[in-house]
């Protein structure tokens, strides 16, 4: 096998540990047996290709002295001198050995070459060699111009156009330590997409069956009797459905003038910064305001929606204790402990003045109240406000006070998010802007999601549906 192959399983191998490694970080939780045993694998099968190189090196040096040329001399030997014979043999030796040793200088400075250029060293092969992401990305400008040197680190991405053989037509792939670091504020503790059901596919979506029927529904689906002795047993029969996640594509395309370029690390710190921070509110608001057309359908626009009354005096623009009470009774019982409260921060300040009225024995005035709503590091010294025990996140993608969906009681583990395997793509290229002196830098993240279930649930006893997700009504 080509070395250089070789050097670019090594690459992909450390790509995959790394993005493993980024998922298992995102999600906080330790790597799962299948990921254990994917990068025990790696390691092996690294250094199995590692010895491969060293092999397949000691080759190259061996055939390049067998094939080195041992001179001949300046002068033809006196064969009548013996003396003059010996100095022949003596400087004809001399002149194989140099030969030789050139050879093997010609040899170790091609190794040497590759291993500066096409392999790293242990601390920086998951960024194949590159000090930071504006080293890299002066790289690809450089050979992006007509006739520009292309650094043999670059690697050609895959592209929808142009020719793939040309890294100015189909661009560079970045390197795994960058991508794993976009893809960690992708997928951060701020962002939405970490609280959901996620599930990642190779293909433009996922589809898999699905359990509409309740424990207490009394027809359709799998049913249990009570049957008497030696009685024939009732029979009944699943009801599923089915539920497809079909994959959009978000994008973020980010210019990058000539003269932000030669400046690396402005480069490093502005394009680790905008492109994620923009992906990963497009990401959160369409978790809760999508349409469904051409991106995950939101929560406030499913069926499964469940929208609380405000209370019959109720002022405009306000919330008040009665409708968090309503709201929390209005989330099915089991959903409480993983949902959170995603509020506008125009509703914060009616938060912190909202207490539950303790009246005297008689009735008839108010003397003290509860607190209901916690603040960050508070009584129980969470991160997190709390409201009635659960999370209070803020969130821009929330209506402003008064606004169907200013605050929103969600159990996002029950809104399924289905991710392209790879996470963020990032492609890039000089011939979108050419004649502006502009390089485009491309990101794509491929999701679709929407609430697992299409419907409230009916409860057993009671007019009052329940359900995953509950908003206030707007006021």
């Amino acid at each position: 096998m080509d070395i250089n192959a070789l050097r670019e399983r090594l690459a992909a191998l450390v790509e995959q540990a790394a993005n493993i490694r980024a998922k298992a970080a995102a999600e906080k939780r330790d790597l799962s047996e299948d990921e254990l045993n994917t990068i025990e694998s790696n390691l092996a099968d690294f250094d199995k290709t590692e010895r491969q190189i060293a092999a397949l090196e000691r080759q190259e040096e061996q055939a390049a002295r067998v094939t080195a040329s041992a001179g001949r001399p300046a002068e033809p030997a006196n064969p009548g001198n013996p003396s003059g014979s010996a100095q022949g043999a003596i400087e004809a030796a001399d002149r194989a050995a140099a030969a030789r040793s050139q050879a093997q200088a010609r040899s170790q400075a091609h190794r040497d070459g590759l291993s500066n250029t096409r392999m790293p060293s242990d601390t920086e092969r998951g960024r194949w060699g590159w000090q930071n992401v504006g080293d890299f990305a002066l790289a690809v400008r450089t050979a992006s111009q007509g006739g520009g040197h292309v650094d043999p680190r670059l690697q050609n991405a895959p592209t929808t156009y142009g020719t793939e053989g040309t890294g100015s037509d189909g661009g560079f792939a970045v390197p795994p330590d960058f991508r794993a670091a976009i893809m960690t504020k992708v997928f951060g503790e701020e962002s939405l997409l970490s609280r959901c059901d996620q599930t990642e596919t190779s293909g433009s979506g996922m589809t898999v069956p699905q359990d509409n029927a309740t424990p207490w529904q009394s027809t359709g689906g799998v049913q249990a009797y009570w049957d008497g002795e030696a009685s024939q047993m009732a029979q009944s029969k699943p009801l599923l459905g089915e539920v497809t996640n079909r994959l959009h594509k978000l994008t973020a395309l980010v210019p990058m003038t000539d003269e932000l370029l030669e400046d690396a690390p402005a480069l490093t710190s502005w394009i680790n910064r905008k492109a994620p921070e923009k992906i990963d509110f497009k990401v959160s608001d369409a978790i809760i305001n999508g349409t469904g057309a051409g991106m995950p359908l939101g929560i406030l626009n499913s069926g499964c929606l469940i929208t609380q009354a405000a209370e019959g005096s109720q002022a405009v623009d306000t919330i008040l204790a009665m409708n968090i009470f309503k709201m929390y009774s209005r989330m099915y019982a089991p959903y409480r402990g993983g949902a959170v409260w995603l509020i506008h921060q125009d509703v914060e300040p009616q938060l912190f003045s909202m207490t539950v009225p303790v009246k005297n024995v008689a009735g008839t005035e108010n003397v003290g109240g509860s607190v209901v709503y916690v603040p960050p590091g508070g009584i129980n010294g969470s991160p997190y406000a709390t409201l009635m025990g659960r999370p209070v996140i803020p969130s821009q993608s929330c209506g402003t006070i008064g606004d169907l969906g200013d605050i929103i009681f969600a159990a996002l583990p029950q809104y399924w998010a289905t991710t392209k395997a790879g996470g963020v793509r990032s492609e890039s290229s000089i011939h979108l802007f050419f004649d502006y002196g502009v390089t485009a830098f491309r990101f794509t993240f491929r999701m679709g999601g929407q609430p697992w279930f299409k419907t409230t649930i009916a409860p057993k006893n009671g007019s009052n549906t329940l359900g995953a997700f509950v908003t206030l009504a707007a006021r």
